[in-house]
């Protein structure tokens, strides 16, 4: 059983209490142009306006699995995910589309527009058609170090419910380009190899043109020639880096288009605390991380560590992760130990953060607390 702890009536709920009711859900039809209508649910629950409901049944992306081949970085793999939920809010307000993983795009779609793209002479060695060729990374050169750019392509499509039945129908898509912020190269005389980075006028310069080019192709489906397509480009972190990376840039190109007339900007970035880019860069946000290190520390003797992860955006802290270790004493203690942090949390952080503490121990999460911005009560989830 599930349970959680409001930090301000001080008192254990159960989940079962908190659930989500299904009951009177909307029954719609689901409108394709190359393919039969079908039935589907819009479930009436939804957790804020933070997220997009989701069409049941959920069907899962043709291209499911391959970001994990495709990503260096646990980081990037859920960021761009999570990521791009938050960019196609710019675009796709949650209380009028309903979300759906990307169903335009499959696996050998996505493959071949990741490899580079072919000159006459590579074709032929390749026993390949010129009508294979779609690569978008650019030809390699003879000293073998042409960058390659694209490394991954993610996909979401967002429904919307028409006014006159009971019916949906694709409301737009949003594609996101994943660009590598490094690039290595090998040096052919002696085999060593040296990691260069990328900068980012080189990543839009070349993300852009990509993005007109996916445009182009995905408008030769009959169902994307007059919706709106939103394309974003992520900067994926070097694999040794410990934070993901972010997306930079953005454009939405309305239906029947095939031209990206401007691109806007997202400003993003992604730090560790403590570290000492966070110090030197938010130094009163890196004040309260470490006063409720201290605390912790005072109440708590007996733990390995507090780290966290801060998301800001707009050079403010939106999201901050933390997470604590512990030697595990039993589970009464913990949970009292749970409780303390539950309400410190509340009562030390800014309500414009949204914040999520993990208790760990040896042998597994022990504890959650969540806080919503723009309040100071904090739940607690105790783990059995």
């Amino acid at each position: 059983m599930k349970k959680r702890i409001s930090a301000v009536m001080a008192a254990m709920l159960v989940l079962g209490g908190c659930a989500p009711t299904f009951e009177k859900q909307d029954q719609v039809v689901q409108e394709n142009q190359d393919s039969e209508s079908k039935k589907a649910i819009i479930p009436n629950f939804q957790i804020s306006n933070d997220y997009y409901k989701t069409i049941l049944p959920y069907e899962t992306s043709n291209t499911r699995g391959i970001v994990v081949n495709d990503l260096g970085s646990r980081y990037d793999i859920n960021e761009i995910e999570d990521g791009l939920l938050q960019v196609a809010q710019k675009q796709f307000s949650t209380d009028k589309y309903f979300f759906k993983e990307g169903q335009f795009l499959n696996k050998k779609t996505v493959d071949s527009w990741l490899q580079r793209k072919y000159t006459t002479d590579q074709l032929a060695e390749k026993n390949m058609k010129e009508s294979d060729n779609l690569g978008l990374n650019p030809v390699q050169n003879e000293a073998g170090n042409a960058p390659i750019y694209l490394a991954h392509i993610v996909e979401h499509n967002y429904l919307m419910k028409k006014d006159d039945d009971n019916k949906v129908q694709l409301g737009g898509v949003v594609i996101a380009l994943s660009l590598n912020s490094v690039n290595y190269e090998t040096n052919l005389s002696n085999g060593t190899r040296v990691i260069k980075p990328i900068s980012n006028d080189v990543l839009k310069t070349q993300g852009a043109k990509m993005a007109e080019e996916i445009l182009k192709r995905m408008r030769q489906k009959d169902d994307l020639k007059n919706v709106p397509i939103m394309m974003a480009l992520y900067k994926q972190a070097p694999k040794q880096e410990v934070v993901p990376g972010q997306f930079f840039a953005y454009t939405t190109v309305n239906g029947g288009s095939e031209t990206i007339q401007d691109w806007k900007g997202v400003d993003e970035k992604h730090y560790i605390f403590p570290s000492p880019d966070a110090a030197e860069d938010h130094p009163n946000d890196n004040k309260v991380f470490q006063d409720l290190k201290k605390e912790i520390e005072d109440y708590f003797p007996v733990f390995t560590g507090v780290t966290g992860e801060a998301l800001y955006q707009d050079q403010k802290l939106s999201d901050l992760k933390l997470e604590v270790a512990l030697t595990f004493n039993g589970k009464t203690e913990t949970i009292g130990f749970a409780q303390y942090l539950s309400n410190l949390i509340g009562n030390s952080t800014p309500e414009s953060w949204n914040v999520e503490l993990l208790i760990k121990s040896s042998y597994g999460p022990e504890a959650l607390v969540v806080k919503k911005k723009g309040s100071k009560e904090t739940y607690l989830h105790i783990y059995e």
